[in-house]
C-alpha cells in the first residue's frame, strides 16, 4: 500500500487581546474545536519562547487547509504537503479566500518521501493530522515529522482512537464487528472498515518518545460528538456550545481517552521546555 497523506496579501498577526482565531463555531468545530485550542496555545508558547511572531510550520497531509489557513491566520508561513493535486488547488483557493496566500504554500508528496521534497529541520512546529492511520510504517511517519523539526520545536499528531470505534460499532448494535476491532492488531472491524490503522493513547505516546520527542499532553478529541444524535445537536438551544465545553472538559482525562474517536498527542522537543 502506498502512503498517502490525506487528507501572497498579507495579514496582520491578530492583537494578543484580541479574540482568539479559530475555525468557525459550528457542528463543524465539534470535530476540532480542542485539537485547536491545544494547537494554538503551542504556538503561542513556542513564538513567545522563540521571540518571534511569526514561525514556519509544516503541515503534513494538509490537504484542502483546515488547519493550514487557521494558522496561517495567526500570522504564521505554513507548508502543506499532501499528494492530491485537487486538494492543493482547494488550498490555494481557501487561502486566497481567507487572505492568507502569500503564508500558506502547497507542496505535492508524501510521508516517505517527506525530505524529497521540504527542508529538514527547518519548522517550528509540524502538524501530522490524520496520517499515520494511512502510511505502511507509522513509525517512519512520526520520525519523518520530527526530522523536519527544528532544536526548539513541536509536533502535533492526531489519529484514530480504536477505543472510539469500537464503541460506536457496539452503540450500532454490530458486535461482532466491535470485538473484531478489539482484537485485530491494526484496530479494525472488518473487510469493509474505511480506516487502515487505529491507535490506542499508549501506542501514539510511544510513537511520539521513540522519535525522541517528551510528550507535553495528551487529549482525547470527539469523545461524545459523534454519539450524540445530530438532531439533537442542530436543533436544542445552545447544544452545541454546551458540546463543546464538554468535550474540552473530558479531552484531558485519561479515563477519556479509551473511548475517544481520534487521539491528539503534543510532542515536544527536548529543547523547547520553555516553549
Amino acid at each position: 500500500m502506498s502512503d498517502p497523506m490525506r487528507p501572497p496579501a498579507s495579514q496582520p498577526r491578530p492583537h494578543p487581546a484580541a479574540p482568539r482565531s479559530e475555525p468557525s463555531r459550528s457542528r463543524a468545530a465539534l470535530r476540532t474545536a480542542v485539537v485547536w485550542d491545544v494547537l494554538q496555545d503551542a504556538l503561542d508558547r513556542r513564538s513567545k519562547a522563540a521571540g518571534r511572531q511569526t514561525l514556519d510550520v509544516l503541515d503534513t497531509g494538509g490537504g484542502s487547509g483546515n488547519f493550514a489557513v487557521p494558522v496561517a491566520g495567526l500570522g504564521h508561513r505554513v507548508t502543506v504537503v499532501d499528494p492530491s493535486p485537487n486538494a492543493l488547488f482547494a488550498l490555494e483557493r481557501r487561502a486566497a479566500e481567507a487572505g492568507v496566500a502569500d503564508r500558506v504554500r502547497g507542496v505535492q508528496g508524501d510521508a516517505r518521501g517527506l525530505f524529497d521534497v521540504v527542508e529538514r529541520g527547518g519548522y517550528d512546529a509540524v502538524l501530522c493530522h490524520g496520517v499515520l492511520e494511512y502510511v505502511d510504517d507509522p513509525a517512519e511517519g512520526v520520525r519523518n515529522a520530527v526530522g523536519a523539526l527544528r532544536a526548539d520545536g513541536v509536533l502535533s499528531l492526531l489519529a484514530a482512537g480504536l477505543g472510539g470505534a469500537v464503541l460506536a460499532r457496539a452503540l450500532a448494535g454490530h458486535f461482532t464487528e466491535a470485538r473484531r476491532a478489539l482484537d485485530d492488531p491494526d484496530g479494525r472491524w472488518g473487510a469493509g472498515d474505511p480506516v487502515p490503522r487505529r491507535f490506542t493513547a499508549e501506542q501514539l505516546t510511544g510513537l511520539v518518545e521513540a522519535a525522541g520527542l517528551r510528550v507535553g499532553a495528551v487529549h482525547g478529541v470527539r469523545v461524545f460528538a459523534d454519539l450524540v444524535p445530530g438532531v439533537l445537536v442542530d436543533t436544542e438551544p445552545g447544544a452545541v456550545d454546551a458540546l463543546l465545553k464538554l468535550e474540552a472538559a473530558a479531552a484531558e482525562l485519561a479515563a477519556f481517552h479509551s473511548v475517544a474517536t481520534q487521539l491528539h498527542v503534543l510532542g515536544e522537543t527536548r529543547g523547547a521546555d520553555g516553549a
